[in-house]
């Protein structure tokens, strides 16, 4: 007879999982949820580590979740708007065009590697920030504050850290000149590095992309926070590479096409049917 060590249980929402340790060295899992018991079950195979069968029980997890449509739902409704893809026409118009021009914007205005120590680029890139509406008027209006205030340079300076990987520094440089303005928000730490470097960093608008982590099941849609966090832009990291692979058929070039693909199918209306 094999015995069972409950590991830990974590809740999901309405949804449990449960990791169990079996004593012939396997992992298994249950997903339960609330007043109706057990609704999935994951038994690891031979040799799979912990982390591999929680990462399996997470996804069974996320697909149980009412608004579930898998990327082949998401895929299906983008091209609904855009036949042909990312190099549709009206994509390339609606989309893309604008963004990319705001990239050459900023890097003929604010490069990057100069952006790092020096000083005097801050009014370039409040017209950065002006050139898209990928914020909100209320949000522009707060970093209009920030960038026209004495801390502008330090802002464009944490920015293009937290652009060339110091993630912590950056991120906590930007926070710290931020939160005077009440303009600590994702939008705004992540709108210039997204820019500068499309093909690494992934422009956050929270409502909209936790809806499409919670269409396609991945793991954001439960641990984003509001709070400027690493590890909640890590985890957005991941979900913008998973998704990336996940559309490789329709051939994004960047995490601006990514960007607008969690756009495009994070805010229409969930159908009936889903799809893996």
């Amino acid at each position: 007879m094999v015995n069972a060590k409950r590991i830990a249980d974590e809740a999901w929402g309405e949804l449990t999982v449960r990791l169990v340790a079996r004593d012939n060295g396997r992992y298994d899992g249950i997903v339960f949820r609330k007043g109706s018991g057990a609704v999935a079950k994951v038994y690891g195979e031979h040799g799979e580590t912990e982390g591999e069968v929680r990462a399996r029980l997470k996804q069974e997890a996320l697909r149980r979740r009412p608004d579930w449509i898998g990327f082949k739902g998401a895929m299906s409704f983008f091209r609904e708007q855009f036949a042909e893809g990312f190099h549709d026409g009206r994509y390339l118009k609606q989309e893309r065009s604008y963004k990319w021009a705001a990239k050459e914007k900023l890097d003929d205005t604010v490069p990057l590697q100069a952006a790092l120590t020096d000083s005097g680029f801050a009014a370039s890139a409040m017209r950065v920030f002006q050139a898209t509406n990928l914020l909100s008027p209320f949000e522009l209006m707060r970093v209009r504050d920030v960038l026209t205030g004495p801390l502008g340079d330090s802002f464009v300076q944490g920015a293009a850290a937290f652009a060339t990987g110091e993630l912590e520094g950056g991120l906590t440089r930007m926070s710290g000149v931020l939160k005077a303005h009440d303009a600590a928000k994702w939008t705004v730490v992540t709108y210039l590095p997204f820019l500068w470097k499309p093909e690494t960093h992934m422009f956050l608008k929270p409502e909209v992309t936790r809806m499409f982590a919670d269409r396609v099941g991945h793991e954001f849609a439960l641990r984003y926070r509001a709070s400027l966090d690493v590890g909640v832009y890590e985890c957005l990291l991941d979900l913008a590479r998973r998704t990336s692979d996940a559309i490789v058929e329709l051939q994004p070039r960047d995490h601006i096409d990514v960007q607008s693909f969690v756009w495009v199918a994070g805010a229409y209306p969930a159908p009936e049917q889903s799809g893996d």
